[in-house]
């Protein structure tokens, strides 16, 4: 940000924000307000105290969401009058922090005012409430569908039986169109030279290309080296040397990803003497061209795996999610947490483990307990929700979690998943079943997961759901009955899915 500097009223006008404002009003604001530059980076960021308004005079921002720990765009734009930040700040001081992050993509130009200052003109001068309230209308709809969407990709992620099938195409599509694209990134590359504005000679623009080419197979071959953590940190040293002794602005932030594909110090002077014919700053222009080659191609590699990654999981999750069996059907309680828990091999570790972070996991089942009816593929979800709980509880610090199976009375089955994380306090206890409420960190929990738990559990299977916790030993406790419900229940339930869908 660079010094503030006043506003003129015919300025703010001219943005569709302030244009029904009187002249009275317009000078309010600039007495009130000021100009800010801003350069590429944050403005705001969600969850932070919310002190300013800001309206976009100039230049391009981006909004996002924070929605299961990451940081989702919901919105990119230059449109001149848009606004962002405290703009909730009018509803009575509510706005305690932003509610959204802002991002400035190119130096860009605000009208800026101070939360308060705001909220008080908002309070006396009425007529650009209305287009608020037109904004909070359209923006919330957006943020909306948007983060629906990106909760319904991380339902995907626990394995739903009637999506998991439908996954298993996109994914074999996911590769099919990540190796198509390496071909249409190569025919790009040969079409460069046809696109050359005459600044560069046609015969060092064709060298550029087949070194490009050339760099290309090196990151293709390098997706199967492996080296030592010493071994990468002495190839980055030399790179980001060879980079900053050139006067490569940036050098040593692009030189992991060189190492990464491939590129050492040799393929460096390689790129060097074909620059040297260009006229100067050809180096700069050269590596940085080198530089999007490997990204793209690393990229691209990784979108490979990934899609043959999904297609493994896929095959792994027809078993957890029971797919194409009977909905509601006797099963081994057993081998429904056996399932489960195999989906999250990759955050568990085997007994034993010298790791302080590790978690170990103790499986104590009484194999006597008989099969039970329930829906399986809906207990899979209970157990995956409550583990997925257990195990945030003990990503700091490790500890146990705990498996345990037994009869409860005659005519109940008792499943206790514990875990020895710090416990949930009593005062949050009696809320935890409730749909929104979360204790995970701000963006990380949606709050559905015990909410929906409940449901399957007592609505579903007519049993029980219930806590004990104390802290180093927290106790999610589920009963099932032994015996099938009415069969009416049985046919109500099926009714109400089949309306759902």
């Amino acid at each position: 940000m660079t010094a503030k500097t006043p506003c003129e009223p015919d300025e703010l006008r001219s943005l569709f924000l302030f244009e029904a404002l009187t002249d009275e009003q317009l000078a309010v604001l600039c007495a009130n307000g000021c100009i800010e530059n801003y350069e590429p980076g944050p403005i705001c960021v969600e969850g932070e105290a919310a002190t300013c308004f800001y309206v976009l005079i100039e230049g391009e921002l981006t909004m996002s969401k924070l929605s299961g720990g990451q940081d989702i765009e919901t919105n990119r734009t230059s449109q001149r009058g848009v606004y962002a930040g405290a703009w909730r700040a009018f509803t009575g001081g509510k706005q305690k922090s932003y509610d959204a992050s802002v991002h400035v993509t190119k130096p860009s130009r605000f009208f800026v005012m101070d939360a308060p200052i705001f909220a008080q003109f908002m309070r006396d001068q009425f007529p650009m409430a209305v287009h608020l309230l037109d904004g909070i209308a359209v923006g919330t709809d957006r943020t909306r569908r948007i983060i629906d969407n990106r909760e319904k990709l991380l339902a995907l992620g626990r394995l739903s039986a009637g999506l998991t099938h439908q996954l298993n195409n996109p994914a074999a599509a996911i590769s099919r169109a990540a190796a198509d694209l390496r071909e249409r990134v190569a025919g790009m590359r040969h079409k460069l030279a046809m696109l050359s504005d005459g600044t560069i000679s046609a015969e060092v623009l064709s060298a550029l290309v087949r070194l490009q080419e050339r760099v290309a197979e090196q990151v293709a071959k390098t997706s199967t080296e492996h080296l030592s953590a010493l071994e990468t940190s002495d190839r980055e040293d030399a790179v980001g040397d060879w980079l900053d002794e050139h006067g490569i602005d940036g050098g040593w932030d692009i030189a992991p990803t060189f190492v990464e594909g491939g590129i050492d110090t040799d393929w460096l002077e390689r790129i060097s003497a074909v620059s040297d014919e260009l006229a100067a700053g050809s180096l700069e222009m050269a590596i940085r061209w080198i530089n999007y080659t490997i990204e793209s191609e690393l990229l691209m590699n990784q979108i490979l795996e990934a899609s043959k990654r999904i297609s493994a999981l896929v095959a792994d999750a027809k078993q957890y999610s029971q797919m194409d069996r009977a909905p509601f059907q006797v099963a081994n309680v057993h081998d429904l947490l056996y399932s489960t828990l195999v989906m999250f091999a990759d955050r568990l570790t085997k007994d034993g483990s010298k790791d302080a972070k590790a978690i170990t996991v103790v499986k104590d089942f009484d194999k006597s307990l008989p099969e039970i009816p329930c829906y399986p593929g809906d207990l899979n979800q209970v157990w995956t929700n409550i583990i997925d709980n257990a195990l945030a509880a003990m990503r700091d610090t490790g500890g146990t979690l705990t498996v345990r199976t037994c009869r409860y009375g005659d005519n109940m089955a008792r499943v206790e998943i514990c875990d020895t994380g710090p416990g949930i306090p009593a005062d949050i206890r009696e809320h935890i079943f409730e749909p929104f409420f979360t204790t995970k960190p701000f963006g990380e929990g949606t709050g559905l997961g015990l909410d929906l738990a409940f449901n399957i559990v007592v609505k579903k299977h007519h049993g029980d759901l219930r806590v004990e916790s104390v802290p180093g030993d927290t106790r999610f406790i589920v009963l099932l009955p032994l015996e099938p419900p009415p069969a009416p229940d049985v046919a109500a339930v099926d009714l109400d899915e089949a309306d759902e869908e």
